[in-house]
């Protein structure tokens, strides 16, 4: 069986929009990720950032990747404007839902909890705001699953009634096209995931 290729599914929907701009509610974990994406997604959707990620530590680093993300939506000539809503930060509900997989590997079940934690606060926000579609720039990761988080926002966007649009924006160049962004504004790349388990013993990378 031939695997899913989600950013053409996300192609497909996009196109399946014509001319119609509906709101978009987009999960952002860091600046860098967001660079990958946010020209495209703004130019075809009324975009709301939602920076929410209770798995960040310490709380220095997620100070500076929320500084960061904000002045990369700053800088950006977007052809449209974007909202930018932080949610709050509250590293105890990440810990929470994790407690018993603290050894597993990056990747594994302690990640897809942690993208339905983070993906079930967007769909929320989303209901909040009205907006008929949400997704993540997790996908832009290279070690982030599209297919795992295609699944845990699919059933997420059905418990709550707001479509969850299908992306891989790691592909067609959108990892590389984020490093040229992040060097032409000067946004901050960190080398590791964000959670306390991902950092520790990790070896020096650019996410």
């Amino acid at each position: 069986m031939n695997a899913v290729n989600y950013q053409k599914l996300y192609e497909r929907t996009v196109s399946a929009l014509g001319e119609r701009r509906p709101k978009l509610l987009l999960h952002v974990c860091c600046g860098p990720c967001a660079a990958a994406c946010l020209e495209e997604l703004s130019a075809r959707f009324d975009v709301t950032i939602f920076f929410y990620n209770p798995n960040i530590a310490p709380a220095a680093e997620y100070d500076r990747r929320l500084e960061n993300a904000r002045r990369l939506v700053e800088a950006m000539p977007l052809s449209h404007p974007v909202r930018f809503l932080a949610g709050e930060y509250h590293p105890e509900d990440f810990l929470s839902a994790v407690k018993g997989l603290e050894g597993e590997p990056e990747g594994g079940a302690r990640c897809r909890v942690c993208f339905a934690l983070r993906l079930r606060a967007a769909a929320r926000a989303a209901q909040e705001i009205g907006a008929e579609f949400f997704t993540t720039t997790l996908t832009t990761g290279p070690r982030k699953s599209a297919q795992t988080l295609y699944e845990v926002g699919k059933v997420i966007g059905e418990e709550a009634g707001v479509a969850y649009l299908p992306s891989d924006f790691k592909k067609r160049g959108g990892y590389e096209h984020s490093l040229a962004v992040c060097a032409a504004y000067g946004i901050y790349r960190q080398n590791y995931c964000g959670c306390p388990f991902s950092h520790s013993g990790a070896p020096e990378r650019k996410e």
